[in-house]
């Protein structure tokens, strides 16, 4: 263990591949890996890029990866994929774009599958996160699948959850005001050289006053035309003036502390879930479903069974 956290610390970017295929594969690291290099996985910002299908997020990320660079901020990009129903594997792969930097030491890109997680973000995907900023990565991006109001999960692991839109988006904002409107810390109306981008930010600017919380501050917006570069620049200076921001009146603090206790709760229940699910148990399931009838029972009566057989274990 310690020499493959070494590997890690240096910056092995094979050893980086491989242990995440670890993780994603469900193989064990040994049960102190991650208290290991808990103290190594501090510093970096996590950002989350989420949004409504077609807002042009790999094209942002991919630009933003160059300015990145060129401020000498190394970078890790978790990419979570759809995942396909027959080979449980990441439909799209890594991003087509991001190729350019697959020899630069200074990033490091993995696609994930989601594998149906309603939120967009792979389970595993903040273990991922945690071996990237331990290897050095100063900001770790997190890009969701893009399926609209059902990416809150991306907030709950990120220090700043960036909403990408699109001119076209300005018939929708009223629908999204419980939604996408609540989680985000920063907006990106991206395609800005498309009609309308000048009133989807208005129409953002006036929804999010109307919703203004005390408790929260309010998110500013950024127009960007990523296809050519323009605002790139501008939206990097103005997330590490708002992290900054969020820092100095403690909202990063509270919702580092939130994720944490929720990382807990998620840990908790899968390790008592896994250790529910013996093969004696998987079992009982299958001969008590063997046949279309015995769906009759309810499911909580068979559940209740199974929670007593454990009891009695």
């Amino acid at each position: 263990m310690e020499k493959l956290i070494q590997n890690i610390q240096s910056n092995n970017h094979v050893t980086l591949s491989r242990v995440i295929s670890k993780i994603e594969n469900n193989e064990s690291l040994g049960e102190d890996f991650f208290q290991e290099i808990h103290a190594l996985t501090q510093d970096a910002i996590r950002i989350g890029i989420t949004g409504p299908p077609g807002a042009g997020k790999s094209t942002l990320i991919n630009e933003f990866i160059s300015v990145c660079l060129n401020n000498q901020k190394s970078v890790g990009v978790v990419a979570v994929d759809p995942t396909s129903p027959f080979t449980g594997g990441a439909l799209l792969g890594d991003r087509v774009r991001m190729n350019q930097f697959l020899w630069n030491d200074d990033v490091f890109i993995r696609s994930m599958g989601s594998h149906g997680d309603l939120g967009g973000l792979a389970r595993k995907a903040q273990d991922v996160g945690d071996i990237m900023a331990a290897s050095g990565k100063d900001l770790i991006i997190f890009e969701t699948v893009g399926v609209g109001q059902g990416e809150h999960d991306v907030a709950k692991v990120v220090d700043i959850t960036v909403v990408v839109l699109v001119p076209e988006s300005g018939d929708e904002i009223q629908l999204m005001k419980a939604g996408l409107i609540e989680i985000a810390d920063f907006f990106v109306v991206n395609k800005s050289d498309r009609e309308g981008a000048g009133r989807l930010s208005q129409l953002l600017k006036n929804v999010l006053h109307t919703f203004a919380k005390k408790d929260k501050i309010e998110p500013p917006i950024m127009n960007t035309t990523a296809s050519t570069g323009e605002g790139i620049s501008e939206l990097y200076l103005g997330l590490m003036s708002h992290f900054n921001h969020m820092n100095q009146n403690g909202y990063l603090n509270e919702k580092r502390l939130f994720r944490y206790r929720k990382r807990v709760q998620d840990i908790i229940r899968e390790n008592l879930e896994l250790a529910f699910w013996t093969s004696d148990r998987n079992k009982s399931l299958q001969e008590s479903t063997i046949a279309v009838d015995s769906i009759q029972k309810s499911p909580y009566a068979l559940a209740q069974l199974l929670l007593t057989e454990e009891g009695n274990d």
